[in-house]
């Protein structure tokens, strides 16, 4: 068996990867051949069967070694800000397809020579950071008397950082709509507008002040350079991949989030479907657990075949669900009992729920074919025998 016999047997990707690996080695024919043979047991080997029950034995897969996992927050040394969602928690957070996640983070690679030097690293990392102004002050004070807004500047930590008073009074101006500023020494004097209720304005842009960003990316608030085999990256605490892959000394290609719903907005649902798979993937390994890779693949293809990302919720892939009953079996069933009734909808008990619900075989393993069995004999005999 040869190469060109793979074809419409076995997906393209296995053969790709299978020519890639003989490429090296130095392999005679016959045993080139005999390793195609070897692929294609393998690969007819792992294929389910007819009326194979996937959906439960992957719930079952992920059931079991679930009840082993750990609730757990992964720290790095030393450093507060940043630390990782492990764990149950985060299976959780992937499968019920949050929006809003707990830790959310990136790592950042970069183009070379600019991942190998660490004052370069070190730099790249100031320009990614999202520095605010309540980082630059000491004080924000509010002067009644004048109904104007008062910030005293630290002064040591602005050199630091290399930032001025023209950056503060910028990005000031930026943010904030509606205000008058005013240089003094070590103070900036933000007053606002006459309007009606002066004094709950003056409030209000105080507060508002404390969030303007001076300069960096926004979501990004902790960055922690580390060495990575031969190599430097950058981990950041908060996530903001449409606007990191802009900067020119990143590695567009091999920079990642965790939060699945920012990949599917800047690089579209087939990441994000990949997303779901790595992340999956990464805290199973991490918990030392084992879990066939295609039921991973089966999950990440239920959420995202829509073209949009569903949890397995009752709000999500559940309440999506052709069948009445099957939605019904799943929390709040008299909402969907009622609905139906009022749309005029039909249940024609195709899947397992429905099918158990009304104590019918279900359409799986055996109960998938239907037999019809011919019988061999007289066909003349048969008739007296009944008249009889």
């Amino acid at each position: 068996m040869e190469f060109k016999d793979l074809k419409g047997r076995v997906s393209e990707r296995i053969i790709e990867d299978l020519k890639k690996a003989l490429e090296d080695r130095k392999i005679s024919k016959k045993d080139e051949n005999k390793i195609v043979e070897m692929i294609l047991k393998d690969y007819e080997d792992a294929q389910i069967n007819p009326g194979e029950a996937i959906g439960i034995v992957t719930a079952e897969s992920f059931g079991e070694p679930g009840t082993q996992m750990t609730l757990r927050t992964f720290h790095y040394a030393g450093v507060a800000e940043v630390n990782v969602t492990l764990g149950l928690p985060r299976i959780i957070e992937i499968f019920d397809a949050r929006k809003e996640i707990k830790t959310p983070m990136m790592e950042i690679y970069l183009k070379k020579p600019y991942n190998k030097e660490p004052e370069k690293v070190r730099k790249i990392a100031n320009l990614i950071k999202g520095t605010k102004i309540i980082e630059v002050v000491n004080e924000f004070t509010i002067n009644l008397s004048s109904l104007q807004v008062e910030l005293i500047l630290n002064k040591p930590k602005m050199r630091d950082m290399n930032i001025t008073e023209t950056h503060l009074v910028n990005a000031i101006n930026e943010g904030i709509k509606g205000v008058n500023i005013k240089q003094d020494k070590d103070k900036i004097i933000l007053k606002v507008k006459p309007k009606e209720d002066e004094l709950m304005e003056t409030y209000k842009v105080k507060e508002k002040v404390k969030d303007v960003y001076i300069r960096g990316i926004k979501g990004i608030s902790y960055l922690l350079p580390v060495k990575k085999q031969n190599e430097f990256i950058i981990l950041t605490a908060g996530s903001n991949l449409k606007e990191v892959l802009e900067i020119s000394e990143v590695d567009e290609t091999r920079t990642v989030t965790n939060d699945i719903f920012e990949i599917q907005s800047v690089l579209g649902i087939e990441a994000a479907r990949q997303a779901i798979i790595n992340e999956a993937s990464k805290v199973i390994e991490d918990q030392g657990l084992d879990i066939d890779m295609r039921h991973i693949i089966f999950i990440a293809d239920v959420m995202t075949r829509t073209g949009d990302i569903k949890g397995i919720t009752r709000s999500g892939i559940t309440g999506e669900k052709e069948s009445v009953l099957a939605r019904a079996s799943f929390e709040i069933p008299i909402k969907h009992i009622i609905n139906a009734s009022l749309l005029g909808e039909e249940d024609h008990l195709n899947s397992v729920i429905e099918n158990v619900l009304l104590n019918q075989v279900v359409p799986l393993g055996t109960g998938l074919p239907g037999l019809v069995a011919k019988m061999k004999g007289n066909k003349e005999k048969d008739k007296e025998k009944y008249k009889k």
